[in-house]
């Protein structure tokens, strides 16, 4: 690409990414303090399309006060840039913004051997901020060509707590009944709507997420592992996330969308993971062999359990809490090296175990509507049964509205509280 051309683009993506961003504009999310931007080490941030990732960057920037500059690698304009045009696009970048401190790089997977290039520029003393959407091509070239010189930064979509900042509801706890009125309405609408940061004024709900999903599975899958049967992919992501919460059952779907081996059928499975639109969960089992099979399927955010064309998905609040509640513990634990599965024995089930290593954590039931005691009954046995062969005293059941405590038979402890409550608990 021709140097004039490139600094076209890149002066257009400085007027409309850079110059017209007002941090004032945006809230300040907990993932912008693990950036350090003083640190020679590349600041790399991943998480699904449209989570958020380049504000995030970008407000930890402009609030810095450091001298920057901006290339944007999921520009179509760009989309056919080579490594070896990287240098000329450097050159350009200095033309535009001058003498600068850090080179934020925008989906930076999107460009062949990129690794080369911020391994270039890392040992050049050039500080990097770098955003991706794939986990696997991101993360992977990452602990191969930049072992030891970069810090991970993993986002979601919104907690229910930035939710609420963006919508001006007050969080705190204790509250007084008209504010727990209005952050109940606004857990209503969250539950509903979820996390993705444009959906909060974004009237055409349905085409947002159609175009989101489509988007995933067609760049960053599809024509990045050139599959020969993106039909199939398609398919069997939009299947998934209709029946998500569920069990992955392999033989099944390649059944149903004709997909020649359970080998390829787990290796599509792999990408939609990858691209972080599917979570897994694994079963809790000392057995490493246990812990491969009958992992069950969450996605990365509820707006994508329905708002697409041909969902039929419905309302389900129950598996919606679930997702909400699994997506917020992967907030609060995963960072922390803390690992999360599910305990089925032959008689019942726990939603979710954190595991620090072998030791069982915390045990969290979820249950959208406990007022039938054959309801309540069930969940109670299921805490009580994965504590009783864990070991765990820290119980939890996390309903749509309850707040009261119970004990197992044995008299450990539960404590059942209010989904918007619990969100709310720093």
């Amino acid at each position: 690409m021709k140097l004039h051309a490139l600094e076209e683009i890149l002066i257009d993506q400085k007027q409309l990414e850079v110059d017209a961003f007002n941090p004032a504009d945006y809230c300040t999310r907990p993932e912008e303090s693990h950036l350090n931007l003083s640190s020679n080490l590349a600041q790399v941030v991943i998480g699904v399309r449209r989570c958020g990732k380049s504000t995030l960057c970008m407000n930890a920037l402009k609030k810095s006060g450091l001298r920057f500059a901006y290339v944007n690698f999921d520009d179509e304009r760009l989309i056919k840039l080579t490594g070896d045009e990287l240098n000329s696009l450097l050159l350009a970048l200095y033309k535009i913004y001058g003498e600068f401190e850090v080179l934020f790089i925008d989906e930076m997977q999107n460009i062949p051997e990129w690794f080369l290039f911020a391994n270039r520029l890392l040992r050049q003393k050039m500080r990097l901020v770098i955003t991706g959407s794939n986990a696997k091509l991101l993360s992977g070239e990452l602990s191969t060509h930049l072992t030891g010189r970069y810090m991970e930064t993993r986002l979601l979509p919104f907690s229910f707590l930035e939710y609420c900042a963006c919508s001006d509801v007050e969080t705190r706890l204790p509250s007084s009944t008209k504010e727990t009125a209005k952050r109940m309405s606004a857990f209503d609408k969250y539950l509903r709507v979820g996390g993705f940061p444009e959906l909060l004024n974004e009237q055409d709900r349905t085409s947002y997420i159609s175009s989101l999903v489509d988007s995933i599975i067609r760049r960053d899958i599809s024509a990045r592992y050139k599959i020969r049967n993106p039909r199939a992919l398609h398919e069997l992501a939009n299947h998934i996330l209709n029946i998500a919460p569920a069990k992955a059952t392999v033989s099944d779907f390649s059944r149903i969308f004709n997909i020649a081996s359970d080998h390829t059928t787990r290796s599509y499975m792999s990408y939609l993971e990858q691209a972080h639109l599917l979570c897994e969960v694994k079963k809790y089992s000392t057995k490493s062999s246990e812990r491969l099979v009958n992992a069950k399927l969450y996605p990365i955010d509820v707006a994508l359990m329905d708002m697409r064309p041909n969902a039929f998905a419905g309302e389900n609040l129950g598996w919606r809490l679930e997702t909400l509640v699994y997506l917020e513990l992967r907030r609060r634990y995963l960072p922390k090296g803390y690992d999360i599965y599910y305990y089925e024995d032959k008689t019942s089930e726990a939603d979710f175990l954190v595991c620090n290593g072998r030791s069982v954590e915390k045990i969290v039931q979820v249950s959208y509507d406990i007022s039938s005691k054959k309801v309540r009954n069930r969940e109670l046995r299921g805490a009580q049964n994965a504590a009783a062969a864990t070991g765990c005293k820290d119980l939890m059941l996390v309903t749509y509205d309850e707040r009261e405590d119970a004990t197992t038979q044995n008299g450990t402890p539960i404590e059942i509280v209010g989904a918007h409550e619990w969100l709310c608990r720093a």
